[in-house]
């Protein structure tokens, strides 16, 4: 079951107990104007959902609001300015960071990198939650999703660690 965009950020809303205002907030932070509403409508569950109440693609509901890559970035990036504070660019740096989801194929590697900046998360502490999800990773191999992509050690990030990730975070933040 492949996770996209709007499930990811489902997972990531409630394994932070982020609250509607403040994702709107967050959206904002990385420079996408959203109502309320909107994000209720990017965070719908369809009723046609699997076992984990998580729509696939072809199910999302009319009302559903899709959520795309730049979207899900932006996000992230609002959420490192929500949790560290804007940082001031350095003279000759554009405004903006640029965006790091290429395709479909990096989003995961980028949502653990943006988190671990996020969260101010060491390699341990990731090690760490992903471990409180029941799955063993050793540094190098964090390592490995963790590089810019093309980089001769880069390792995609499947959907698994993705997932256990946030599973992982869930626990940590919400006990």
């Amino acid at each position: 079951m492949d996770m996209n965009n709007n499930d990811i950020l489902i997972r990531l809303r409630y394994a932070l107990d982020i609250k509607d205002a403040d994702m709107v907030k967050i959206f904002e932070l990385g420079g996408i104007e959203v109502t309320k509403e909107e994000v209720q409508k990017i965070l719908t569950k369809t009723k046609d959902s699997d076992e984990d109440g998580f729509a696939s693609n072809d199910e999302m509901n009319k009302d559903n609001i899709p959520c795309d890559n730049f979207m899900l970035e932006s996000f992230l990036n609002g959420l490192i300015v929500y949790k560290r504070g804007k940082q001031e660019p350095n003279p000759g740096q554009a405004e903006r960071p640029p965006m790091m989801m290429k395709n479909n194929d990096s989003v995961n590697n980028v949502l653990l990198k943006k988190l671990k900046i996020a969260l101010t998360l060491t390699s341990e502490d990731m090690i760490d939650i992903l471990e409180d999800a029941e799955v063993i990773i050793t540094k190098g191999e964090l390592s490995a999703l963790l590089r810019k992509e093309g980089h001769r050690n880069y390792r995609e990030c499947g959907d698994r660690y993705a997932r256990n990730f946030l599973k992982g975070l869930g626990m940590r933040y919400r006990g």
